[in-house]
């Protein structure tokens, strides 16, 4: 089987500086994911996860190192360039779900199309199909406010994924859920994946990692281990992984 990895950090490092201090977020991350694998970062608060995964995102760049997403060099893209990569290559799912209070459960879902430009009849077709796939077709007028924390989860799902992206980034997607709800959000990640998703998710609960390929371990800023087993799997599939 070719190489078809899909993101590589070498050697990536991320320190904010605030009064005169320096903060070492991030130091010396190597990671690799290839397509259609299930990554899960994981890790203690403050131990850098966010961070990385923001970096992942393009909604920050590393202070040193170097990222290709796609095989294509991401560090040095214009506000504008990165703008578009974002639209139009990741999902993002985040433990607020940052859905729109004025816009419907519909509209909040279209949004991203509608920033690319796609036809209304394609993007009525996406959404609807991206909508079912969550099981929430029959709620398309309603407005987050008069959903569950679990259903507007979903609704954020369906949003992510409307575009398809090429890779789904998910921020501790089960942060501001109950244990149920939790459950019905990873059981949705997980037949995404089996269907050929590629995941990449950050949590603090080790349940909800062990569903991964693959686990990342980080502590203050590094990442520490990772589940050989999952990774030797991978390798016997005929992956390289890095």
């Amino acid at each position: 089987m070719t190489n078809q990895t899909l993101i590589t950090l070498d050697g990536v490092g991320k320190v904010f500086l605030a009064e005169e201090m320096e903060t070492h977020a991030l130091s010396n991350i190597n990671l690799s994911i290839v397509r259609g694998e299930y990554v899960a970062i994981a890790g203690p608060s403050g131990c850098g996860k966010t961070t990385l995964l923001s970096i992942l995102g393009l909604l920050d760049s590393p202070t040193n190192g170097s990222y290709l997403l796609d095989g294509t060099p991401a560090d040095n893209l214009t506000t504008g360039q990165r703008a578009q990569v974002r639209n139009e290559a990741i999902g993002f799912i985040f433990q607020a779900f940052n859905l729109i209070g004025d816009l419907t459960v519909y509209e909040n879902v279209e949004l991203p199309l509608t920033y690319r430009g796609t036809g209304a009849a394609e993007r009525k077709e996406r959404v609807q199909e991206s909508l079912e796939r969550v099981g929430l077709a029959h709620r398309t007028r309603h407005y987050p406010n008069q959903l569950s924390g679990g259903q507007q989860q979903r609704v954020a799902v369906a949003r992510a994924m409307v575009g398809r992206p090429l890779i789904l980034l998910a921020d501790e997607p089960t942060g501001n859920l109950d244990s149920k709800s939790g459950g019905a959000v990873i059981g949705l990640l997980k037949e995404l994946h089996d269907d050929g998703t590629t995941i990449c998710m950050v949590t603090h609960d080790p349940r909800y990692a062990h569903v991964a390929d693959r686990t990342v371990h980080m502590f203050d800023g590094q990442i520490v281990s990772e589940d050989q087993a999952q990774r030797h799997a991978l390798e016997e599939a005929g992956f390289e992984v890095a």
